[in-house]
């Protein structure tokens, strides 16, 4: 194919599930129910969180901040997938690819560093109980924060603009605007840009997947040195179930940018770009959140008060 300049390119092509269109509308239906379910379960949890005094601790300050991020990540793309499963192949603009492409990398990585963050507070709950309110304290918090959205923002201007400086040989997409996808239609040799995706990703995934694994051993050899049997046994529920979930996303991502261009497959790389921005973001508010006794008893109290609200304004 003859290359051509990137300004000569105005439009890509996202082909989305093209070899599966007799599956189209079954996939709609499943993949927008679980997008309209995702953003309530997420909406309400960072609610909840920002509405009950009992709940401004900086666990629960992190986790409404990977409820946002969870609903920013989702709707990068699904809005797109959504809309190419209903009229088939669809056009974007450079600059709208470019954008999209960004804030996934943005989001995703801010949300690798975040369940990092996550991970050392549960830690120095754990691990260092008395000094933990000292430590753990408000502006460490947010430090952490703003701390996940200047890497992703790096990692994400990094990418998008080195991506986007190449010329390309071809403009259909065969997914959405991801880095895989894009290095596809790159001209010429694409070694180093491969590479400098396996180098961020080895340290934006596998090192900090390292420092969880890390962090989750001294938490459970500190529970083992508990006397109740009971604080034991909801200690160690609670941490599988944490890193069972960051097990899902770190691996799914892992195994999504850990690997050369030359064992890409369209296909696989689809089924795992939805577990890792669908799946997920559904099963953080269920395991972080909805199966912890704090939130269910802000849950309840908000009910309760949503009743009495409606009560007292029917009332004459």
């Amino acid at each position: 194919m003859i290359p051509m300049n990137l300004s000569e390119v105005s439009e890509f092509k996202l082909l989305g599930f093209f070899e599966v269109s007799h599956l189209h509308s079954l996939l709609f239906v499943v993949l927008f129910s679980l997008y309209i379910l995702t953003l309530m379960a997420n909406t309400v949890i960072a609610l909840i969180i920002n509405g009950d005094n009992t709940l401004h601790t900086p666990m629960y300050f992190f986790l409404a901040q990977l409820s946002y991020l969870d609903i920013c990540y989702l709707s990068v793309i699904v809005p797109k997938i959504l809309e190419n499963l209903m009229v088939g192949t669809i056009g974007i603009s450079k600059i709208g690819c470019a954008m999209q492409m960004f804030f996934f990398l943005f989001f995703g990585v801010a949300e690798c560093f975040l369940l990092a963050a996550m991970s050392f507070d549960r830690y120095m709950a754990v691990c260092y109980l008395l000094h933990y309110t000292i430590i753990m304290n408000s502006r460490i918090c947010k430090s952490l924060v703003a701390g996940t959205y200047i890497c992703g923002t790096a990692v994400g201007l990094v990418h998008t603009i080195i991506t986007f400086s190449l010329p390309f040989c071809g403009l259909a997409i065969n997914h959405f605007c991801e880095i895989q996808p894009l290095l596809e239609l790159l001209c010429g040799n694409t070694s180093p840009s491969e590479i400098q995706v396996i180098v961020v990703a080895v340290f934006a995934i596998v090192g900090l997947f390292l420092l969880i694994i890390y962090s989750y051993i001294r938490i459970i050899s500190t529970i083992l040195k508990m006397s109740s049997a009971e604080s034991q046994q909801k200690a160690f529920s609670t941490c599988s179930s944490h890193v069972l979930v960051m097990t899902l996303f770190y691996g799914t991502a892992s195994s999504m940018y850990l690997r050369p261009k030359s064992s890409y497959s369209a296909s696989v790389d689809k089924l795992l770009s939805l577990s890792h921005t669908v799946v997920t973001p559904l099963l953080n508010p269920i395991i972080y959140s909805l199966r912890n006794e704090e939130m269910k008893g802000a849950l309840s109290r908000t009910y309760n008060k949503a009743l009495l609200f409606r009560r007292n304004s029917l009332s004459p």
